[in-house]
């Protein structure tokens, strides 16, 4: 056996290890939902958008956000334009919110955080919620942010949706991956006291853990793995609150797709190269179990890049031994089954979530070769990671599946906080 061969073999194991911790908590799939008892408002709330060349939606979002049936008093939003070349801010400003100008260089949605949380956490506000300049926010979010922290919760993640899950297969498809990390990730997970997914929208933080944090410290692209890794090694567990839903616009092209979930795994590995280290030295004292969930969270990108090489090494030796026909007739029959169980458990979700089945039937078709894409993703931010924030255009909706207003809310006086 040669060193690849065995390395392959080792790296596969991993992969199988860490595949089986993940379906095993997938198991603990309660009937219900976590919901937490109604409790009068009572917390306020900022609500943090940074923004970058986001006029084309960044009015409706705030609009959107001014709509919460929850008291106008005990609440603001606020935009973080940065590296703006549009009109976002005049935008912004028109629908209602107030513009915190950020100061010197940013170069990720991070660094826009840090310097909003940094002027803001000493004042009125007891719970920081952030969002995506795209998003559609329901009605009750606060709300039900608010009986959740009343219910003890530091750290939140509400549930995210695709806006337009009909636009397109890919947008379909992102309908699908959201819908199932709900099932299998975040529910599971609420049962058995661990950490929520905390994706970079739709989640919101108390004043207490920011403090105790130094503020908004990630260093990463990926503000919201690093965020949560920061949290497990501080022992605060992320609650998952699936009545407070966040509407997500999904990119409605297979290469902006490619781009953006690029970006996601290079900020992954990044974090996991930063904080994997930190987690192990910080499970003795921390909630073991927990910490080692975010550590093979972490750890998973990895495997999952170099699962690749088995079936490379295999070709690669057909290749040379002259007998790629029979390795590609061997592969064959295993390719298509795989296609054919993702593609049923597509049909699943698509069921679960109450989605217009004729018209999910692309996204469906198309979600095998989504989730197979992930892979190659991997491998390639393991051989070469991207720093870089890539624009991607918003406000590209043919048919926004919305939750309904509630009220408009009568627009803030400006104030700008520079």
């Amino acid at each position: 056996m040669t060193i690849l061969q065995t390395a392959a073999l080792i790296l596969g194991l991993l992969l199988r290890v860490l595949s089986v911790w993940f379906l095993t908590v997938a198991l603990f799939f309660p009937k219900r939902p976590p919901s937490y008892a109604r409790r009068a408002p009572s917390l306020r709330f900022a609500c943090l958008l940074p923004a970058r060349n986001e006029e084309a939606v960044i009015g409706r979002t705030v609009q959107k956000l001014l709509q919460q049936n929850y008291p106008r008093e005990l609440f603001d939003v606020y935009v973080i334009p940065n590296n703006c070349t549009d009109g976002t801010e005049a935008a912004a400003r028109a629908a209602g919110a107030k513009i915190l100008r950020c100061a010197g260089t940013v170069r990720c949605k991070g660094d826009a955080l840090r310097q909003a949380i940094g002027r803001l956490l000493g004042g009125r506000y007891d719970v920081f919620c952030v969002f995506d300049a795209d998003n559609a926010v329901d009605p009750e979010f606060l709300a039900r942010m608010n009986d959740a922290f009343l219910a003890g919760a530091r750290v939140a993640k509400g549930r995210l949706r695709a806006q337009n899950p009909y636009d397109s297969a890919v947008a379909g498809c992102y309908a699908l991956y959201h819908r199932m990390t709900d099932l299998f990730f975040n529910r599971p997970r609420a049962a058995l006291g661990l950490s929520a997914r905390l994706v970079g929208t739709g989640f919101a933080v108390h004043r207490d853990v920011l403090f105790r944090l130094g503020g908004w410290q990630t260093r990463t692209i990926a503000e919201d793995a690093e965020f949560a890794a920061l949290c497990a090694e501080a022992g605060e567990r992320v609650w998952w609150v699936p009545e407070a839903v966040t509407y997500d616009e999904s990119p409605v092209s297979f290469r902006v797709s490619l781009t953006q979930r690029r970006r996601w795994c290079s900020g992954i590995m990044s974090v996991a190269e930063l904080h994997v280290p930190r987690l192990a030295r910080a499970l003795p004292r921390c909630r073991r179990l927990r910490t080692a969930d975010m550590l093979a969270f972490l750890c998973f990108p990895f495997a999952q890049a170099v699962s690749l090489l088995p079936a490379l090494l295999l070709l690669s030796a057909a290749v040379c031994g002259g007998t790629l026909p029979s390795a590609l007739s061997s592969l064959w029959p295993a390719a298509v089954a795989s296609f054919l169980g993702m593609a049923l458990f597509g049909l699943f979700l698509t069921l679960s979530e109450k989605l217009d089945l004729r018209r999910m039937l692309p996204g469906i078709l198309l979600f095998p070769v989504f989730m197979a894409s992930w892979a190659p993703l991997q491998a390639a931010s393991l051989l070469r990671r991207t720093g870089e924030w890539k624009e991607i255009r918003h406000g590209l909706c043919r048919e926004a599946v919305l939750p309904a207003p509630v009220r408009l809310a009568e627009p803030e006086p400006v104030q700008r906080i520079s």
